[in-house]
């Protein structure tokens, strides 16, 4: 199987080439990716507990999804892909804000994302991909932070930056 390749962008998300995923991480070159977060009727966020196979941060709990979009593909289909591939469902999803972060990893690789951050709503139960997921669950966006704040060490490096940004995105939308 032919490794899977990242959309290479410039600061102003302009498509510069293609790279195999691992090679980018390697090397920390900024690329394209996207991070899903998932509500219900009560406001809580879904969180997934990556899988113990994961070749980075197994067993962390992170957003919904994330992943990189495909060439052609734009943000709301890779978002809904991957939701679909993960977590086993679809929802409607709506870009929310874009920013650069790199985080570096014990193991060597870095992220170094144009992180394309999109919100969605679902209620049900998920149909998880084990070789994905290890576990999800529900948590109000108050209990994050302060869990957050409390175990920082159980959560993807990622997430904990992008998280902030979505809490502050969160509370500074206008009201529907």
């Amino acid at each position: 199987m032919k490794e899977e390749q990242v959309i290479l962008v410039n600061e102003n998300n302009e498509q510069i080439g293609t790279m195999a995923k691992m090679e980018a991480h390697e090397k920390a070159i900024l690329h394209r990716a996207f991070s899903v977060f998932i509500t219900n009727d009560k406001g809580e966020i879904m969180l997934q507990q990556r899988a113990a196979s994961k070749y980075h941060s197994p067993l962390l709990w992170t957003n919904t999804c994330c992943s990189h979009q495909r060439v052609g593909e734009t943000n709301i289909e890779a978002g809904k892909r991957r939701l679909q591939e993960e977590m086993g469902f679809v929802a409607e999803l709506k870009e929310l804000f874009s920013f650069i972060y790199k985080a570096p990893f014990d193991n060597g690789l870095t992220e170094h994302e144009l992180d394309h951050v999109m919100i969605g709503s679902f209620s049900a139960e998920p149909n998880i991909n084990p070789d994905e997921v290890e576990a999800w669950k529900w948590m109000s966006p108050e209990a994050i932070k302060e869990d957050i704040s409390s175990n920082p060490q159980e959560y993807t490096a990622w997430f904990k930056i992008i998280f902030d940004k979505f809490y502050e995105h969160l509370f500074k939308m206008p009201a529907k």
